[in-house]
Order: C-alpha cells, then structure tokens, then sequence
C-alpha cells in the first residue's frame, strides 16, 4: 500500500492524502485506532454487563465478521504509539483507549475473582486479551474465520483458569488441623 495507490483508488489527488495525512503510517496508526475502537464497543458492553466469557468470546465472534479490519490490528500494538514519530492527537486517543483497557480489566479482575490485585488484573489480561487474540492470530494470518473450534477452546481455557483461582483461594483459607 503506497499514498499513490491510496490516492489513485480514491480518486483524488495525492497533496489531498498529505493534507489529512503525514504519511502513510500515520493512516494506518488513524485506521488501526478507529478498528481497535470499534472491536472494543463488544469487549465493553459485556464486561460492564458482568460476562466475562462474552467479552472473552467476543474476539472471534468479531473477527468472523470483520476478517479484513481484524487483519489490520495485527499491524499495531497499543505500546508502538509510544515511540515514534505519529501525530500528538493518535498518541492521545490511543492513550485513551489504554486506560479505558485498564479500567475494564480492573473492573472484570473485581466483578469475577474479588479482587483487583497483581495476579488478578493478570489473570483478567490473559483471560480477556491474550487468550482470544492468540486463539485467533493464525487464522487472521491465513485470512480466513476463525472455526467454531475456537469459541469452545476460549470458553475451556476460560472457565479452567477461574475454577483454578477460586480452587487455590479456597485451599490457601481452610486451616492446618
């Protein structure tokens, strides 16, 4: 992808691209924020529903949908808007969108194992984020949507991880007899 083919599938000259863009980078940074935006409305209004595994299972319930634009957050990570060279007002919003992340994963970490601590908020990190978005990477990289097989792999992993927290919390509160 080249500002001249972008310019040329438009229609409209090349100055116009530089008017709006620095560069070519900085419409992918614009266009990865706007996709990430959009994804995280599902992951949003399942956390602030109470339903974790929703949230969770959103992932590839999106991506299925949305093959094309989930390839496009495979480009980007939230932390490469740190260093670099992008626009103050991108830096800005991406910053935004971070803690928004944070705020749900603390609100998750709460609602589901009691308790927002360090291997909590990790716990809720994996469970949310790193789970469906491993669960999903190889089929977003061969472009294709993701099976079934994927939903049912998230909702095991899922409801093992909590049923192992709450295990281990219980045993470590019986006393020694």
């Amino acid at each position: 992808m080249t500002v001249a083919s972008i310019s040329e599938h438009l229609g409209s000259p090349t100055g116009s691209f530089y008017h709006r863009f620095a560069s070519r980078d900085a419409l992918l940074g614009a266009l990865w924020l706007r996709t990430v935006l959009d994804f995280q409305q599902g992951v949003r209004a399942a956390i602030d529903a109470g339903d974790g595994l929703r949230a969770a299972l959103h992932t590839p319930a999106w991506v299925r949908e949305h093959v094309d634009q989930a390839r496009l957050l495979l480009l980007y990570h939230r932390d490469d808007f740190v260093h670099g060279d992008w626009p103050e007002q991108l830096r800005a919003q991406v910053a935004a969108l971070t803690k928004s992340m944070r705020t749900g994963t603390v609100r998750f970490a709460r609602a589901v194992f009691g308790r927002a601590g360090t291997e909590e908020c990790r716990l809720a990190q994996f469970l949310l984020a790193e789970v469906p978005v491993a669960a999903v990477r190889q089929h977003l990289l061969r472009r294709e949507p993701p099976p079934p097989l994927v939903d049912r792999l998230i909702r095991v992993t899922y409801r093992s991880v909590i049923a192992d927290y709450r295990a281990r919390k219980a045993r470590s509160r019986v006393p020694d007899r």
